[in-house]
């Protein structure tokens, strides 16, 4: 079986000096709360379009009480928002898909490979393997805790109708 290549060798990352710490995610990412997932960034690639960020993972985590009691396993759903937000804050940050927002538009060949508890560092990686302005970016993922590789797939981003969304919340109407 042919190893599995990291898209950023994490031991080459620099977790004592961050790109981009909560505050400038937030200038990309409209997450808030509970469904911020990405504790800061720590590499960028302009080139190979190439970002590399990490999610500290705590008992203080929303999901630790009921996934599951005794056993808290981070879900893989979170995961998966967890490598959207990094390639939504990369494709934001860049104006690549020149759109208001960034929205999950997919995913394939998704693998979890390792557990993701308490007390872990997640690693995300994201690489932008295709990028059709005011369409699609798609970008490979993966997501390491230590020296392995615990996530990894495909995802796509789509450009989210904002003004849509918008007058749908002045309508009066409730979601």
């Amino acid at each position: 079986m042919k190893e599995r290549e990291f898209l950023v060798d994490p031991t080459s990352l620099d977790f004592d000096s961050p790109l981009a710490g909560i505050e400038e995610i937030r200038r990309y990412n409209p997450q808030r709360f509970e469904m911020e997932q990405l504790t800061a960034i720590v590499h960028e690639d302009l080139v190979n379009h190439i970002c590399a960020a990490y999610k500290d993972v705590s008992m203080d985590d929303f999901w630790v009480r009921g996934h599951m009691p005794r056993m808290p396993l981070m879900p893989g759903v979170m995961m998966l928002e967890a490598a959207a937000q990094l390639a939504s804050y990369f494709a934001q940050k860049h104006d690549l898909l020149g759109a208001a927002m960034v929205g999950f538009g997919g995913l394939d060949e998704v693998r979890f490979r390792d557990p993701v508890i308490p007390g872990d560092r997640l690693v995300l990686m994201v690489q932008l393997e295709k990028v059709r302005r005011g369409r699609m970016i798609v970008a490979r993922f993966q997501g390491v805790v230590g020296e392995s590789i615990v996530v990894e797939g495909v995802l796509r981003g789509i450009p989210i109708p904002v003004e849509v969304l918008n007058s749908f919340q002045h309508s009066g109407r409730t979601p």
